[in-house]
């Protein structure tokens, strides 16, 4: 869904096993709106409204579609806000479109979170089914189950970023909730830790979760948008 307006536009990235319908997408929808600001946001594949088998879902996939968007349907410097996978392909495009990204907000962003999945969050029995099978489905604390592929685990080493965060020169700003039991917080202090630009703010919330949906923590998304929306 593409809103115009006037730039720098903001370009929302979803999670992983998420959509464009969410929260936070839609707050940011709302607030772009009024401020007439150009705004986009759109399912990567296999998400949402989007065609395709999640069971062939993949981090370089899902890059191809945010450089499609980036490309082909905005104008002139972006403020990406990325949400969980999202902060990881937020960090790609920086990296492979410099001069079309202005800044990034993160909002609990999972770079490189496939390994993570295979080797802290697995036990031995779905590590062996995955070899095994070459997929596997695990329990969402959300509700139901969602499936995690091998290949989605092969392509996402292809695709890592925590040791090229160096490279980026633009400003980040991430939200992280340290209640968050999907995405430990204490990674975005390492993210900022390793990032290449000097304006780089980690605003950290005591009881907040993964989702960051709740009204307090939507204010102050769009605070932090504002911010760098008003910055020179």
């Amino acid at each position: 869904m593409r809103q115009p307006g006037r730039a720098p536009g903001v370009m929302f990235l979803h999670g992983f096993n998420s959509d464009m319908q969410g929260g936070k997408a839609t707050a940011l929808a709302e607030y772009c709106g009024e401020r007439e600001q150009a705004f986009i946001r759109f399912d990567c594949r296999a998400h949402g409204r989007s065609a395709g088998d999640f069971a062939d879902f993949t981090i370089g996939g899902a890059l191809e579609d945010a450089l499609y968007v980036l490309d082909h349907l905005t104008e002139g410097p972006q403020i990406l806000v990325g949400s969980s996978m999202g902060g990881w392909l937020a960090f790609l495009l920086a990296l492979t479109r410099p001069e079309r990204v202005r800044a990034i907000i993160g909002l609990a962003p999972a770079p490189d979170f496939t390994d993570q999945i295979y080797f802290d969050d697995f036990n031995d029995a779905q590590r062996a089914e995955l070899d095994a099978k070459g997929r596997v489905n695990i329990p969402s604390q959300y509700g139901g189950e969602y499936l995690i592929t091998k290949k989605l685990i092969d392509d996402g080493r292809k695709h890592f970023v925590m040791d090229k965060l160096g490279q980026i020169k633009c400003p980040l700003h991430i939200l992280h909730g340290q209640q968050d039991a999907d995405v430990k917080w204490q990674q975005s202090l390492d993210i900022a830790a390793r990032w290449g630009c000097d304006d780089v703010q980690v605003n950290l919330i005591k009881s907040a979760g993964h989702r960051l949906s709740e009204p307090a923590e939507l204010l102050l998304l769009q605070h932090t948008l504002t911010q760098l929306l008003e910055t020179p």
